[in-house]
């Protein structure tokens, strides 16, 4: 009987230029062509990729870091993809695969959804983002946090990671990009850096001087003023008690008062998220020694002796 099967040798299947058949072929990974290198003509076509799809998922192009999946976070690890059966095979999850997760679970998709949320309101970077994540995550485990409304502690645990971070923001700034009660954040910020032992420096005027005046639109100048007063004040005990966020408010209000900029009481309260009366409490302990607060060579566009005093401050 007569063999079916061709004799046809391996060469004779070979892609070769039609052109140049002794020219050896290019073979372009990225689109997948074969091209002749004397001529430039495409010979075949949707070639398969035999290699492995390495590829970097860093920040830095330069920096070496070949992966095969997808960038992966260290606060995620123990999340999965829920997928239904259905007639036609699995379904993406929906609300009632959600309820099906464990309790665990559903906290934490939820508790890092509400970060991630509450970063973009109040413009903290990614990093801090990660941080609170992984916060939020070691907060789940101690019991004493395990009936504490979620939202709250998230938002206690984005404020910590944003002081350890080193770009504290105020309880009020907190409060106003959720609907978590002051009291209810405070308890849950006194529970997690208790059961954690978290370490918190504590919090200066001066972190927040540079946001203030900036949202105040003060020059560079009166911020410079307004961090030396608040400096020398606390060097000096002048304000015992008072906490760091009202005497940064008095300091720029007095500096602002002797400067081309003057702000007003009202306008300050509101940036710096505390009430006017705070404010004149500091201010009335500062006004007397006005003098050796300002910075020795700070140019003054109204005479010290201007500043109005705490009895009529507007």
């Amino acid at each position: 009987m007569a063999s079916n099967v061709s004799n046809t040798s391996p060469a004779a299947n070979q892609l070769v230029c039609p052109y140049h058949p002794a020219a050896a072929l290019v073979d372009d990974y990225h689109t997948g062509d074969m091209i002749c290198s004397d001529c430039g003509l495409i010979v075949g076509d949707r070639m398969i990729d035999p290699s492995s799809e390495w590829r970097t998922f860093s920040d830095d192009p330069s920096r070496p870091d070949p992966s095969r999946v997808g960038s992966t976070d260290p606060v995620l690890q123990n999340l999965a993809t829920f997928l239904q059966p259905s007639a036609n095979g699995f379904e993406p999850p929906n609300h009632f695969s959600f309820l099906k997760m464990d309790t665990t679970t559903r906290k934490l998709m939820f508790g890092f959804a509400m970060i991630a949320t509450m970063a973009e309101r109040i413009n903290a970077p990614a990093s801090i983002v990660s941080h609170a994540k992984t916060i939020f995550k070691q907060a789940l485990e101690p019991a004493a946090l395990t009936h504490r409304s979620i939202e709250a502690v998230s938002v206690a645990c984005l404020y910590i990671a944003c002081r350890q971070e080193g770009v504290p923001r105020t309880f009020k700034e907190m409060c106003a990009v959720c609907s978590a009660g002051k009291k209810e954040i405070g308890r849950c910020f006194k529970l997690i850096t208790k059961v954690l032992a978290s370490s918190l420096d504590h919090i200066t005027s001066e972190d927040f001087m540079q946001r203030f005046c900036s949202k105040l639109f003060l020059p560079h100048e009166v911020q410079k003023a307004a961090t030396h007063i608040a400096q020398k004040t606390f060097e000096t005990d002048l304000v015992p008690d008072r906490s760091p966020i009202s005497v940064a408010a008095a300091a720029i209000y007095m500096a602002s008062q002797v400067s081309a900029t003057a702000m007003s009481l009202k306008a300050v309260a509101a940036i710096a998220g505390v009430a006017e009366l705070t404010i004149k409490q500091s201010y009335k302990l500062m006004h007397p020694h006005a003098w050796e607060l300002f910075p020795r060579k700070h140019l003054f566009y109204k005479h010290i002796g201007m500043l109005p005093n705490w009895k009529c401050l507007i």
